[in-house]
């Protein structure tokens, strides 16, 4: 725990943190990483059940694409709001009313008789999985320090790691279960006993964090709507990109309509901050290097794995016409060499530093690449299994990636700050993930419009896959270059580890 307290003059009264056991510690944090894997899995396993929805629901390319990402979109809405909410009250109370708002949307889900229902379903689902998540980062910020934070983050990011690949598999296997028609149904009724048993766990096990404030809750309402409206005018043209030839090319306006928005976002905090409140978003954060390195690596690295694992799902069921099952498992090594070598960077961070990062980024660009070779020059009887070897090479490097990263990112922000900062990264992942898979898929599904009936479908496939891949590398090349830039600059000051 953090022994550092505000001083006397700050805005708010100190609140002092709650000393803990080391022992409850863990317990405490492992239930904290269980929501997360929960909230990310959620995301993974919806992937492959898209076209068993598309056949049930009647769904349409734009409704698929707001099942997933109308869960981005109001998951990043709410992230930073929460996490600032989190650092100022109770971690614990936030952790129990999103775990129970998630488990009744899943229920909505399960039981969703048309995709009108299912989508506000999977929008309040959004909801609760952004009031959960900044509270894992801001407990992990506050429950450990030095090394064994870092050790903390790398199983943090080998649950995380498991969850984003392991996705897949599971949602397969349901569909397998469930059938074609409701298996899809399945996985959202997975959900219902895993959130109550971890709603009971958070109950028993989290503790609360701080003593009772009796502050006055200063949540800048008008800074928490500009923000709503920033992020919402950014996502919007890409969610309804679907790569369809009836795409409306106006919807590009709302990303004028952004920087706008963003620009009076600024100047409000500012003023805000001057008047001697407590603005949403502590932009002094931003002055680290570490940490805006960290977010902007975070963000281009998660535009482009999710959507990796998507188009690999979408071209093994559509081009080689694989069982969503065994679509799904095609991923399951990198799940389990992610897992391992998320532990190994979690532990070699602290000695190593930000080389560690790089050289993950750089296994990361191999690996889309060699997906690519295998799926254009392999034959087809062969190409599953081959992908699923060169996925294991991406799980050790992508492993490299997420937990050292978010140590090295984490390092140098107060603990009292914990929340926000972990939210503002977490935002900067999920808008990542939606203008990623977004543009993947746009490439993706244009190449099918374009090339369909004129060349034999394998063909059309093979294609597609390799445009859409062109955004995995082109996000992944954007991550590599902040890293090494990021390189360069601790080399000047001397600094290569936390």
């Amino acid at each position: 725990m953090s022994d550092h307290a505000p001083s006397p003059n700050a805005a708010h009264p100190p609140t002092r943190d709650i000393v803990l056991s080391p022992k409850h510690r863990w317990r405490a944090y492992w239930v904290a990483v269980s929501v997360a894997a929960l909230t990310i899995l959620d995301l993974t396993k919806v992937n492959v059940a898209l076209p068993s929805i598309e056949t049930a629901l009647n769904a349409g390319p734009t409704e698929l694409q707001l099942v997933v990402s109308g869960y981005i979109l109001t998951f990043g809405l709410v992230l930073v709001p929460a996490g600032r909410l989190g650092d100022l009250r109770s971690r614990r109370m936030l952790f129990l009313v999103g775990l129970s708002l998630f488990l009744v949307t899943s229920l909505a889900c399960a039981l969703a008789p048309n995709t009108t229902v299912l989508l506000g379903a999977r929008l309040l689902q959004g909801v609760a999985a952004g009031i959960q998540m900044p509270q894992v980062l801001g407990l992990v910020q506050q429950l450990f320090q030095g090394k064994e934070r870092g050790r903390a983050f790398g199983l943090f990011g080998a649950t995380v790691g498991i969850a984003t690949a392991f996705g897949p598999t599971l949602g397969g296997l349901l569909i397998a279960l469930g059938g074609d028609t409701d298996g899809w149904r399945l996985i959202f009724w997975i959900n219902i006993p895993l959130v109550a048993i971890v709603i009971a766990l958070a109950a028993w096990l989290l503790p609360d964090t701080r003593t009772k404030s009796r502050r006055r809750l200063d949540l800048d309402p008008v800074g928490v709507l500009l923000f709503a409206l920033t992020i919402l005018a950014l996502m919007w043209p890409f969610l309804f990109t679907t790569g369809s030839p009836g795409d409306d090319p106006r919807r590009w306006w709302f990303l004028v309509a952004s920087v706008v928005f963003a620009a009076i976002f600024v100047f409000w905090e500012r003023r805000y901050a001057d008047l001697g409140r407590t603005p949403l978003m502590p932009f002094s954060i931003f002055s680290l290097s570490s940490y805006r390195n960290g977010v902007l690596i975070s963000t281009a690295y998660f535009s482009a794995i999710p959507a990796m694992f998507l188009l690999g799902t979408l071209f093994l069921q559509g081009g080689l016409g694989l069982e969503p099952v065994f679509a799904g498992m095609v991923t399951i090594g990198f799940a389990v060499a992610s897992a391992w070598s998320s532990w190994i960077g979690g532990n070699l961070v602290t000695r190593l530093g930000r080389p560690l990062v790089v050289w993950g980024i750089v296994g990361m660009v191999a690996t889309a690449g060699g997906l690519v070779l295998v799926a254009l020059f392999t034959p087809p009887e062969w190409t599953p299994w081959a992908m699923a070897g060169v996925m294991v090479v991406g799980g050790f490097a992508g492993g490299l990636v997420i937990s050292p990263n978010q140590t090295l990112m984490l390092a140098d922000i107060p603990v009292s700050s914990g929340g926000v900062a972990g939210s503002v990264g977490q935002l900067g992942q999920r808008i990542g993930t939606a203008v990623g898979t977004a543009i993947a898929l746009a490439l993706f599904y244009a190449t099918i419009y374009r090339e369909q009936g004129d060349v034999d479908t394998a063909v059309v496939y093979h294609d597609a896959y390799a445009s859409g891949m062109i955004t995995v590398g082109i996000f992944l090349a954007l991550a590599l270059l902040v890293g090494v830039a990021d390189l360069a600059g601790r080399a000047r000051s001397g600094s290569q580890t936390p």
